[in-house]
């Protein structure tokens, strides 16, 4: 089966690096227009626009931090003017934050990622559906984490996210479905990408994060982007309001094999 996504207008939130950049290139190979959103490095965003041309795929790069509602409205109506709506969201932007135990965080570094991971996804989220709503289509999907339901001691705030992008999917889905606009997440577990280098680079890092995949590897962002592209298509049309997870089974807890 051959998905297309010939004519789609889409925006991928952080998209000009790892499972962001990923996404981008897969729905543009799939036929997809895609406006790939970023906040640092300008020049990989624009380089990805120039390979995306090379492909005969329309891209356009357009900087702004989607903590900001001001910044994701002036982002959404760049992409009406230049194609006339959007079809897809991925929001794809986040950050892990500073690793600290709760009791001792900075309490501003705290809310950042609170700013950045759920409030930049509700920014950009509302503007989808004030737009998606009106024509009646539209895919909207948040790439979430394992830690929707895997604690992490020492990332509060970005754990905390995660869970609430869950409960924001589902209640989204909820509102948006009698306009036929479909919101799912996409829960990525322990993917290879230079953000993580320093785990997957080092023999001993590795090995203890493989003992927590069943699969006993780390995926990679492709696997991740190909089921984007997937749940983005009509292909996925009757799924709406769920999470589906890419980890290699990692949320089956593979310490339990061995016996509770």
């Amino acid at each position: 089966m051959q998905i297309r996504l010939d004519g789609k207008r889409a925006i991928v939130t952080g998209g000009n690096s790892g499972i962001g950049k990923a996404i981008v290139m897969a729905l543009g190979d799939a036929g997809a227009k895609v406006c790939i959103n970023y906040v640092s490095q300008p020049e990989q965003a624009h380089a990805m626009v120039d390979e995306l041309a090379a492909r005969a795929v329309s891209a356009i790069a357009v900087a702004a931090d989607i903590s900001d509602p001001a910044a994701v409205a002036a982002m959404f109506a760049h992409v009406d003017q230049s194609w006339g709506g959007i079809d897809v969201l991925v929001n794809c932007a986040g950050i892990d934050g500073q690793h600290a135990m709760t009791w001792e965080i900075d309490p501003n570094a705290w809310k950042r990622v609170i700013d950045v991971n759920l409030l930049g996804t509700f920014n950009c989220a509302r503007q989808a559906l004030q737009r998606m709503t009106a024509q009646r289509s539209g895919v909207i999907i948040n790439i979430t984490s394992v830690h929707e339901v895997i604690a992490w001691s020492g990332y509060s705030a970005y754990t905390a996210t995660k869970a609430a992008l869950s409960m924001l999917t589902k209640t989204l889905a909820q509102e948006a479905a009698p306009f036929d606009v479909r919101v799912v997440a996409l829960a990525p577990g322990a993917i290879q990408t230079p953000i993580n280098q320093s785990v997957w680079s080092d023999p001993i890092a590795l090995a203890d994060l493989l003992k927590k995949i069943p699969l006993n590897r780390m995926g990679q962002a492709d696997e991740v982007a190909q089921l984007a592209v997937v749940l983005a298509s009509d292909v996925a049309a009757y799924v709406t309001g769920t999470t589906l997870f890419v980890d290699g089974g990692m949320t089956d807890y593979p310490d339990f094999s061995h016996g509770g």
